[in-house]
């Protein structure tokens, strides 16, 4: 089997994906900008690259087959080049999406939705075989809070509609089954966790995990927006962040494609809380800051 390439490979989901290939005895080349201080599990091959210059990209994919593909990006800016230079070596991509893509809108919800729309687009009409996976939030995107939750057991953010919350591992683990299978060509999986799950129930749950009183508390979108910039994040992140407050709509969409394509259901929130209870304890006291946390793209 030829090298199978993962991009985003030291995130939350594409760390999961080269964990898991690996125990399924594929053979890893992992994307990462700088190789010595990647981290990587043994028998990964670290290949210098960048999704902002296509030319490492593309020298990355040489003798691989297949890429998984995390574009991190608010634009789809460079994607094209980027699309071309996985073409030349690799037949098939395996593209980490979005559950909100709504195929017969001629415009999304928000922009990060319509992020993955577009990019889905080029995908296709880019010639190489490929896999959606659209994913529902991702748990460890409640990472965000740690600080706030170690220190004043308060998660303080504008409210967003309930999703079907999905463990990292679970979306892992489907891609795998697409970057190793066969039968995934054209695929456009909707994967989702087993229970939709607000902000304040994830908040709560944490809080079961490390047991301490946890909550959380919503604030106006325009204090949100004040503190988010304030913290230093970059005012279109913050725009696209925001705009899914307002615009994204609920959804009480749960599928059970994970349990269909991995043999295993979907994990609970609830047991993600558990597993990462450690991050969110108190160690060393602080002084208590306000800060304003909201979901971030899937990494």
């Amino acid at each position: 089997m030829d090298e199978i390439l993962v991009t985003g490979a030291t995130g939350n989901v594409g760390r999961q994906v080269v964990v898991q290939l690996l125990a399924a005895g594929a053979a890893v080349r992992a994307l990462t900008r700088d190789p010595a201080t990647a981290g990587l599990p043994a028998g990964v091959t670290a290949a210098g690259g960048d999704l902002t210059r296509p030319d490492t990209v593309g020298r990355a994919s040489a003798g691989t087959g297949t890429v998984f593909l995390i574009w991190p990006f608010l634009t789809t800016e460079g994607a094209p080049a980027v699309l071309e230079a996985i073409g030349r070596h690799a037949g098939r991509v395996v593209y980490l999406s979005s559950s909100g893509v709504d195929e017969a809108a001629e415009r999304q919800t928000d922009p990060i939705n319509q992020l993955h729309a577009d990019m889905e687009r080029l995908i296709e009409r880019s010639g190489v075989e490929w896999t959606f996976l659209r994913s529902d939030t991702i748990a460890s995107n409640a990472r965000g809070w740690a600080e706030q939750i170690r220190t004043t057991g308060v998660v303080r953010g504008p409210g967003i509609a309930a999703t079907a919350v999905i463990h990292e591992q679970d979306v892992a683990a489907v891609a795998v089954r697409a970057l190793t299978g066969d039968g995934h060509a054209g695929g456009k999986y909707v994967l989702t966790g087993p229970q939709v799950i607000g902000r304040a129930e994830q908040v709560h749950a944490i809080g079961e995990a490390i047991g301490r009183p946890t909550r959380f508390e919503e604030v106006p979108v325009e204090a949100a927006r004040r503190q988010m910039l304030a913290d230093g994040r970059p005012p279109a992140l913050v725009e696209a962040l925001l705009a899914g407050v307002a615009t994204r709509p609920a959804s009480g969409l749960v599928t059970s494609t994970v349990e269909e394509l991995t043999g295993a259901p979907a994990r609970t929130f609830r047991s993600w809380a558990q597993e990462h209870a450690d991050e969110f304890r108190r160690t060393v006291p602080k002084p208590p800051r306000a800060r304003i946390s909201l979901t971030t793209m899937p990494s």
